[in-house]
């Protein structure tokens, strides 16, 4: 893992990402919702539930998007190329997707351990021959080349229904086969939401290696920028929230003075 953790520089990129997110958020949002009828009855307070809507809709700002580009700028100086929304391209064959799918079905049915190393073998030893074009799947949400290796991250939504850990084992397997190279496959989470427990969500299913192919909050953001990386984003995120305090509940007071219909 690289020593350093954020410049100055690369804090004020993070800070104007922030800023330019909340203030077109603030300028532009309109509510959609505009009758929450069950909420409101449960709630008493249809003005509370109004803004909740504002603040739902930054919620979902701050999605995969937000973290993708802040990935962007914490690996940027350390690698040879970083980009985000990468096609992998490359094709798959019969072959391949067969091995692919033992694996993953014998890792949920708990008849093999996970072991990185030894499934990215197994798909480069299959078969490539006769391969095709498979538009799902192909999209890496974040790229870097550092000290010549090639890595490919998924970023997930923190808490994923059951069936998304095996989608996204198959996926990053299938990105070795596109590759038809050992490249570094991770699935990973911008926090964890049970904080200070470790994360437990279904257990990842036993089909990802944790610390290797899964990372979460601390461990991946530290692993791009290096130690203390997640800390200096945590203050930035404070700084940029206390600097635009009174902007975002002048824009909670003007959601709320329209109250929802019931």
């Amino acid at each position: 893992m690289i020593n350093m953790a954020l410049s100055d520089g690369q804090k004020e990129e993070i800070r104007d990402l922030l800023r330019r997110m909340i203030r077109n958020k603030i300028q532009n949002y309109a509510r959609e919702t505009t009758s929450m009828p069950f909420l409101t009855k449960l709630m008493q307070d249809d003005q509370k539930v109004a803004s909740y809507s504002f603040i739902h809709s930054i919620s979902t700002s701050l999605g995969m998007s937000i973290y993708e580009d802040v990935s962007v700028i914490v690996a940027g100086p350390h690698c040879e190329a970083v980009d985000k929304k990468v096609d992998v391209k490359g094709a798959i064959s019969k072959e391949q997707k067969s091995v692919i799918t033992s694996i993953v079905t014998e890792l949920v049915n708990g008849t093999r351990k996970v072991n990185k190393e030894s499934e990215t073998r197994e798909v480069l030893k299959a078969p490539a021959k006769d391969g095709r074009p498979q538009e799902h799947g192909k999209i890496v949400d974040f790229f870097m080349k550092r000290d010549g290796k090639e890595y490919y991250i998924e970023i997930k939504t923190v808490k994923p229904n059951i069936d998304v850990f095996e989608e996204s084992k198959t996926k990053l397997l299938e990105w070795i086969a596109r590759k038809q190279k050992p490249i570094i496959t991770v699935l990973a989470f911008p926090y964890n939401p049970y904080h200070p427990e470790p994360y437990s969500r279904f257990t990842h299913r036993g089909v990802l290696e944790v610390g290797k192919e899964f990372l979460v909050g601390e461990e991946y953001w530290d692993f791009l920028g290096g130690t203390g990386t997640f800390k200096d984003i945590m203050d930035v995120f404070d700084e940029v929230g206390k600097e635009l305090h009174k902007e975002i509940m002048a824009k909670i007071d003007e959601v709320a003075k329209t109250k929802m219909k019931l």
